[in-house]
């Protein structure tokens, strides 16, 4: 499953890659999520980072483990985490247009085992709306957190 979402913000590249990149205080600022457990910080740049998320998902709270695999300044940020049989990649990348920016959230799961491969044949289009859905109300979040 692949799913990309992406919003308009009135604010610079570097407004915008401080909110997404300061994961710790994004309870504050992302309605769906309820919780954030630092794991690991890297003595310098982001890639590394390493955190546990809970949040509210298909109607309960669910807790990820994830960490940063790539990143570039005021560009954008990928993320991993492995579980419930699948690999899931996210990714935000941030895009100059004008006085604005377009900030793109994508996100995608690949089954890995035989018990996500069912998963996916049997929920994958409903997770697929619901998870575009949840991917849009975090770039609204966003949004409002940078435009002020």
């Amino acid at each position: 499953m692949k799913v990309s979402v992406a919003v308009k913000i009135e604010g610079t590249k570097e407004s915008i890659y401080q909110a997404i990149t300061d994961i710790e205080h994004s309870v504050e600022r992302i309605v769906g999520i309820l919780k954030i457990e630092v794991l690991e910080k890297p003595e310098s740049g982001f890639v590394g980072f390493k955190w546990r998320e809970t949040r509210i998902m298909f109607g309960k709270e669910a807790t990820e483990v994830m960490w940063v695999t790539d990143a570039e300044e005021n560009k954008g940020y990928r993320t991993r985490a492995e579980s419930h049989g699948a690999v899931y990649i996210s990714s935000f990348d941030i895009e100059e247009q004008g006085e604005a920016c377009i900030l793109t959230m994508g996100f995608e799961s690949e089954a890995v085992g035989i018990g996500g491969r069912v998963m996916d044949k049997v929920f994958g289009t409903m997770m697929k709306g619901a998870t575009e859905k949840d991917l849009k109300k975090d770039l609204e979040d966003i949004k409002r957190y940078v435009e002020g």
